[in-house]
């Protein structure tokens, strides 16, 4: 059973590898910028007055001679203004600000892929599919996402209320299998869990961030295995001489 388990994960694996990452995340981890009527350089972009104050009080932490270092939370500050994903003006008008050549910053905006640089939804849904959440069923709360939703990776609903991406370890393997929607980690998730989670946002409710499996955090399910006994106190194990 194992080794059909193995092998079915080697398959799994090979075709992933087959199609590209612009095919699996709908195109917005293409480095080449093709415009759109939506997306191009003559979109109007700027920093909103309370978000061009944030933008100061960011640059303000780096040192003179550095403020270049405040391009990726400069970034991020602009696709949160723009609903979630990142166009090619608000770069341009990053790189005005901080004063930093466009070519540097579209370096960043290329490289890290918490940087969405096609429109999406009101909802982002990044769906952890790496090991770990693997083996936890990972592909049954996939199949449960593009089931209630009727979309795949990649693809945005028609009410453009939700976008689906595939995406690598989030980093909350302990508490696998997991998705994270916008900011929020919603974590040892079943088929229902996902269903109901969905379900919630569509009515206009905010689901409870984390563990649906009663855990607070990433606390074991029964009982300690480890550093169980009593810690000893101070000067445990010292020479009474020193």
């Amino acid at each position: 059973m194992l080794v059909k388990t193995i092998l079915s994960g080697m398959a799994r694996s090979a075709s992933r590898s087959l199609s590209t990452t612009a095919a699996r995340g709908g195109g917005d981890t293409l480095v080449v910028h093709k415009d759109t009527p939506e997306n191009n350089a003559e979109t109007p972009f700027v920093f909103t007055t309370e978000n061009a104050d944030r933008a100061q009080a960011i640059m303000s932490i780096y040192p003179d001679g550095h403020k270049r270092a405040a391009v990726i939370p400069m970034l991020d500050l602009a696709q949160r203004q723009n609903g979630g994903w990142l166009p090619i003006s608000a770069m341009h008008h990053v790189a005005e600000v901080i004063g930093m050549p466009r070519m540097r910053v579209y370096e960043v905006a290329t490289f890290y892929t918490m940087f969405m640089r096609n429109p999406v939804g009101k909802y982002h849904v990044q769906i952890c599919t790496t090991t770990p959440c693997w083996l936890r069923g990972s592909d049954e709360i996939m199949e449960a996402i593009k089931a209630n939703l009727g979309i795949g990776p990649g693809q945005m609903t028609g009410d453009k209320l939700f976008t689906l991406s595939e995406v690598e370890c989030l980093g909350a393997c302990v508490n696998a299998p997991m998705v994270q929607i916008n900011d929020d980690y919603y974590e040892d998730l079943t088929v229902k869990d996902t269903h109901e989670i969905l379900d919630d946002l569509k009515a206009g409710k905010k689901p409870p961030a984390g563990p649906r499996s009663g855990r607070y955090a990433a606390e074991p399910f029964g009982k300690l295995t480890s550093l169980i006994e009593t810690p000893p106190g101070p000067g445990v194990g010292v020479r009474a001489d020193l």
